[in-house]
């Protein structure tokens, strides 16, 4: 457990701390941690075909730490309180510009439990409206409509590669569609 922290540093983004850690054999130790309030990513459905191939969304999104564009699903930070369903149906209409008529919980993950406390809430979307997206400054996105089937192909083929959209589409393809 936690004896102590310091924060190292406050960003916009994460905070840093330096936190003493009594490990589970009793010894004790410094671990850096990047603190962050957590994030909700969801896919968006715009059909689900009874015996064929569900439409998604998917957004082409320049990402400075991937050095150019990054497929991913429309994902954001949680602001303080707020629940992640609400966050989830933000960051659809922000990135994407679309609203849910239903939205369906998958799962949570944490990203990388080994400097972070970040976690991601994992949802679909369903029933989709046109709306107008409302996009930060520093977003530069696609938005693209692209058959399941082709997904899991780019995931195969190492063409997507982040991790929360990996974990969504294949949670959803594989729990909520057998596929």
């Amino acid at each position: 457990g936690q004896l102590a922290s310091r924060r190292v540093y406050t960003g916009r983004v994460v905070n840093l701390d330096v936190d003493t850690v009594r490990f589970p054999d009793g010894s004790t130790g410094e671990m850096e941690m990047l603190r962050h309030p957590g994030a909700a990513a969801v896919l968006p459905v715009l059909s689900m075909p009874a015996d064929g191939d569900p439409q998604v969304l998917l957004i082409h999104q320049y990402r400075y730490a991937a050095d150019g564009p990054v497929w991913e699903v429309p994902a954001g930070r949680l602001e303080a309180g707020e629940d992640p369903a609400d966050c989830a149906r933000r960051e659809l209409l922000e990135e994407a510009g679309v609203t849910a008529g239903r939205l369906e919980r998958l799962t949570t993950i944490y990203t990388t439990p080994g400097f972070t406390d970040e976690t991601i809430h994992l949802f679909a979307a369903f029933d989709l409206e046109v709306g107008a997206h409302q996009r930060e400054q520093d977003e530069f996105i696609d938005v693209v409509a692209l058959p399941l089937s082709r997904v899991l192909g780019m995931i195969r083929d190492g063409e997507i590669v982040d991790g929360k959209t990996l974990a969504t589409v294949l949670f959803f393809a594989g729990f909520r569609l057998g596929m």
